[in-house]
């Protein structure tokens, strides 16, 4: 069952998922989507999966917010943690010091200095609170890049406190009449005060725009490929007897609306 902050966290997305942008809202813009992904080759969980998940990202008038929840079902062997099935969730908003400031905090790269958090959640004793700092960069060749460092907070207060750092990424190539996405995050955490071990999430996704190739419309209907390499998954020490080390391709369908 959700806890009931989760129900709250729902209830705002889909509050803003309704809204409309005006000239007179502090919504500036926003992005729905859903996902579907059938995955080989992950750990501590089965190895095969199905995961369905709702993305949400948006931009308001003193800064931004992104959102998912994944709902999983294992497609083999019962997981001895969870059992057939099992969720998790992200809720991240971001304060722009320049918007709510009406300044600019640029200096070479760096277009904007953002006040960063994300609440983690999910089935079990899954439950993080992580504050800090963001940057918003600016690459040829990227549409955005961003540069997130937290303090890491579990709060089971069993695995410790630690630092995050998550670098976000997108970019756009042409490719036989229409458009190819590689987008993604990195999180890198470093061994927490407790049981938590060090760990590195790479989850890149290579997407193309078929739904612009068949003629349905642009940056609506994508198939590609996602990747997910993570180094002591979940903060567990990889060993021979329990592999922690994951190395997951998924095939993945996504639908914006």
């Amino acid at each position: 069952m959700m806890s009931g902050w989760v129900r709250v966290v729902c209830a705002f997305v889909l509050g803003v998922m309704s809204m409309q942008v005006h000239g007179g809202s502090p919504l500036l813009w926003q992005s729905n989507s859903v996902s579907y992904l059938y995955g080989d080759g992950f750990t501590v969980n089965p190895a095969r999966q199905h995961t369905l998940t709702l993305e949400h990202v948006s931009g308001w008038r003193y800064g931004d917010l992104f959102a998912f929840v994944d709902a999983t079902r294992f497609a083999d062997e019962e997981d001895v943690y969870q059992g057939r099935q099992t969720w998790y969730g992200e809720f991240s908003p971001r304060l722009s010091f320049g918007k709510m400031l009406g300044r600019e905090f640029s200096a070479g790269p760096v277009s904007d200095l953002l006040l960063a958090a994300t609440w983690e959640t999910g089935k079990g004793e899954v439950e993080s609170l992580l504050l800090g700092t963001g940057l918003d960069l600016q690459f040829p060749g990227f549409d955005y890049f961003q540069l997130n460092v937290y303090r890491r907070m579990p709060q089971n207060n069993r695995d410790g406190q630690t630092w995050q750092l998550t670098p976000v990424w997108g970019m756009r190539f042409p490719l036989a009449g229409s458009t190819l996405v590689f987008d993604g995050f990195i999180d890198w955490v470093p061994q927490s005060e407790g049981s938590y071990s060090h760990n590195l999430h790479l989850n890149p996704q290579l997407k193309y725009d078929l739904g612009q190739r068949l003629g349905w419309g642009g940056q609506r209907f994508y198939a590609g490929l996602e990747y997910s390499y993570w180094q002591n998954k979940y903060g567990i020490r990889h060993s021979p007897a329990f592999k922690t080390n994951q190395r997951a391709y998924s095939l993945l369908l996504k639908w914006h609306f």
